[in-house]
């Protein structure tokens, strides 16, 4: 490590607050910089190699070697490197990108809204939904529901929308938003069924609605599959049960698309793989490739008929809202989605792979259940499989075996008792064998240090 790169680090403890950090630990023992990515591999300071298995942020879907995607980008701000949305301008790429991602969107999903981020995405839908009930004259209309250990964002908006009780310890939530159970069959009661368990969870849904009055619901949101919760995959039961439910009672289904959109589940959208039909589709990480910050809202027929035809000025937007480089970045990255036929290499190929290579891993001593879709992943990590009793009882087994994984040259991310992973849709098949060999190597120094011996 030079002195240059000593500096960087001291400047990062004492200058950068970071997203979800304990600032007083980090003041005391600072954290790692990240100074290369190539292929699907990230390089800290030190060299020390790393097979990024959580693509960035759930954003980097096709790695870190896109010279496509930094040319667009290049190009772009020589031409034309900012002009903004409001009032009736727009700009070239703005319009370009409007066209590619509903092309790719469901057939009734024909407009887009620009953000930044998927938070502040997510803040838009509910000043759309609000919108347009009041237009349709139903302005009781108001409350969202959503679901418990969801996540939306972190604004404040996008969190009250979240359903993580630690967030909500650290600010006042919105009075209107309303949460339900989830549909998490591991975590539920071991003599459920699947089924039963997906069933049960719609069925909160229903009884929240009836309870607060269906003409004062406007709108459902929820993750296809739930991300930063754990990588919670629906019985195949939920989705059904819930799509029927929202329809007969008027409500508008959000479908955040954040994490599963852009092929990650081997559909375009998570909706496309699980048969919903939503109102308003909730996009960014992969919308980019994570070489820019862009999020945005796909919007239906059924709502921009009514928005366009009835009411005046809309007044909500934000400053870089359809920014000219990030856009130009999407287009870029959509066409590189297309060139690889993505999508039918993540269902036909890359994806079984995947599945049947994770799957290998509940054979482990500390491993009570394996679970894939698309090229999501997680592993619930126990101490005896039968009871699913955990290795402790203050949850903190996912940060021990995440030390692990990273000593091993592997970033993968925990959620209590959870190892999660969300490789690139890049991945050949051989770096996938290396990701669960250094997985398999994590685990076995964690059951280690909890005492448990590994065959």
């Amino acid at each position: 490590m030079n002195s240059h790169t000593n500096d960087l680090n001291q400047l990062d403890r004492e200058r950068h607050l970071h997203p979800f950090t304990d600032y007083a630990a980090y003041r005391q023992s600072g954290g790692t910089l990240y100074t290369r990515g190539e292929g699907v591999f990230i390089y800290d300071e030190n060299g020390h190699e790393l097979l990024d298995g959580m693509s960035g942020l759930w954003c980097t879907n096709l790695g870190y070697s896109q010279p496509e995607i930094v040319q667009a980008i290049t190009e772009q701000l020589e031409r034309l490197p900012f002009y903004n949305s409001f009032f009736n301008c727009s700009n070239d790429a703005a319009a370009a990108m409007a066209g590619a991602v509903t092309d790719v969107m469901p057939a009734h999903i024909n407009h887009v809204f620009f953000t930044n981020s998927g938070s502040e995405a997510n803040d838009t839908n509910i000043r759309i939904v609000h919108r347009y009930f009041d237009l349709i004259g139903k302005p009781q209309k108001k409350l969202i529901i959503s679901r418990e250990n969801a996540y939306h964002g972190s604004t404040i908006a996008a969190a009250s929308l979240g359903g993580m009780s630690d967030m909500h310890k650290q600010f006042t939530p919105l009075p209107y938003v309303h949460h339900v159970q989830q549909p998490y069959w591991y975590g539920a009661d071991a003599d459920l069924s699947p089924e039963e368990v997906g069933l049960a969870a719609a069925q909160s849904l229903a009884d929240k609605i009836d309870a607060l009055g269906a003409d004062n619901v406007a709108a459902f949101i929820a993750e296809p599959v739930q991300g930063a919760g754990g990588v919670i995959i629906p019985p195949a039961s939920y989705w059904p049960a819930v799509q029927r439910i929202l329809d007969e009672r008027d409500v508008l289904l959000i479908s955040d698309e954040v994490i599963c959109g852009f092929a990650r589940t081997g559909q375009w959208f998570g909706c496309d793989t699980f048969g919903t039909h939503p109102d308003l589709i909730t996009f960014a990480k992969g919308v980019t490739n994570g070489y820019q910050p862009l999020g945005g809202v796909g919007i239906s027929d059924k709502i921009t008929d009514v928005l366009t035809s009835r009411g005046g000025e809309f007044g909500h937007g934000f400053t870089y809202s359809g920014h000219p480089a990030a856009c130009a970045a999407g287009v870029a990255t959509i066409a590189r989605y297309h060139a690889l036929s993505t999508p039918r290499h993540v269902r036909e190929d890359l994806g079984p792979y995947w599945a049947k290579k994770w799957a290998e891993l509940a054979d482990h001593a500390i491993v009570g259940e394996a679970r894939t879709l698309g090229m999501l992943a997680a592993i619930e990590l126990v101490r005896d499989k039968p009871s699913r009793s955990r290795l402790e009882p203050e949850h903190k087994a996912g940060l021990v075996c995440r030390g692990h994984a990273i000593e091993n040259g592997l970033m993968v991310r925990a959620v209590r008792d959870s190892m999660i992973s969300a490789a690139p849709l890049v991945c050949t098949h051989e770096e996938i064998d290396q990701l669960i060999e250094r997985l398999r190597r994590a685990l076995d120094a964690t059951a280690r240090h909890y005492g448990i011996n590994t065959p």
